[in-house]
């Protein structure tokens, strides 16, 4: 028999869905081009350019590549990353550049073009690390096969959410170097001191958050939109997710489950995005008597600070969530 709490949801929810997924359509908007400091576009002076498809692999090619390369990222602050567009120009540039790098099930529109204009220099950030098989919630309205990467036009079957698990990252850090030392052998000795610099301070902010999250009293993070398996996996969490997609219409039927979960478990936050409308999961956070907080998944370049702070920042949120010491 359904519940009191899960008809509140199922009806709540009713009213919210399609001004919900308004404001997500509008968040997921826009394309461009956006490059770091010393980017000009082309790869002036000789230096090799790497186009970075998202921004942790922009600042992870900007760490590595140092003063030898420019780096030009696809995705500009404050835009959803996973509908990115590219434009004519963008597109062209990728005929030039001496490398891309990318995690192929993020951005269609990368992937088509990466195979399609630079096959052959593509650097998938997946291919190097063991992935976390993709949620899926047949509730969502995608039928039983659906899950994030389907969602967005693709056919892998992970989650591609790697660089929140900085130990992962570390691991694509070293590979970077290498691949870069290998396409400039006249600078190979700088491109390996500083990925083995990046790798050192990624392996740093793993045992923070290994040691900050170690002994806490809860360990259910619930989520708006499923990107924290990686953070969830490394850290023995518990990921609660409304949606798989954060495009996707989360069912009333889901958010009733999610919400019986979070009574069960006691959790005191629901976590939303920088980027996503939190709207449901502050239906949901009213509904079992929680507050919420912001969980960045650092799709995009963060408002303040780099990568290393935004992960640094999410560390000190989940600490207050889940009561560690």
């Amino acid at each position: 028999m359904m519940s009191d709490s899960s008809r509140r949801i199922r009806m709540r929810a009713a009213g919210l869905l399609t001004g919900t997924a308004l404001l997500a359509a509008t968040a997921a908007c826009g394309s461009g081009a956006a490059e770091s400091a010393g980017g000009t576009g082309g790869a002036g002076g000789g230096r090799p350019e790497v186009t970075a498809a998202l921004y942790p692999l922009q600042w992870l090619a900007e760490q590595v590549g140092g003063g030898d390369v420019t780096v030009i990222g696809l995705a500009e602050p404050g835009v959803e990353p996973h509908d990115l567009e590219l434009t004519p120009a963008q597109v062209a540039g990728l005929e030039k550049t001496s490398l891309v790098a990318y995690v192929k099930g993020v951005q269609p529109a990368v992937d088509e073009a990466v195979e399609q204009h630079a096959a052959d220099r593509g650097f998938d950030a997946a291919t190097l690390v063991k992935t976390l098989a993709a949620e899926e919630h047949a509730e969502e309205g995608h039928g039983e096969e659906g899950h994030a990467e389907e969602e967005h036009g693709h056919e892998v079957s992970y989650d591609p959410h790697l660089w929140l698990d900085p130990s992962r990252f570390a691991t694509v850090a070293t590979r970077l170097g290498e691949k870069l030392a290998a396409a400039d052998p006249a600078r190979a000795a700088g491109y390996r001191e500083r990925a083995a610099k990046a790798a050192a301070d990624l392996t740093a902010l793993d045992g923070e958050l290994a040691q900050g999250l170690a002994d806490c009293a809860s360990r259910s993070i619930v989520t708006g939109h499923e990107a924290f398996g990686y953070l969830a996996d490394r850290y023995k969490l518990k990921q609660v997710g409304i949606s798989v997609d954060p495009d996707a219409e989360p069912s009333p039927a889901r958010l009733a489950e999610v919400a019986e979960v979070a009574k069960r478990e006691k959790v005191t936050t629901i976590f939303t995005e920088t980027l996503v409308s939190p709207k449901v999961a502050e239906v949901l956070a009213q509904e079992v008597g929680a507050t919420t907080a912001v969980l960045d998944p650092i799709e995009s370049r963060p408002a303040d600070g780099d990568y290393l702070s935004a992960m640094r920042q999410n560390l000190t949120t989940l600490k207050k969530a889940l009561s560690c010491p």
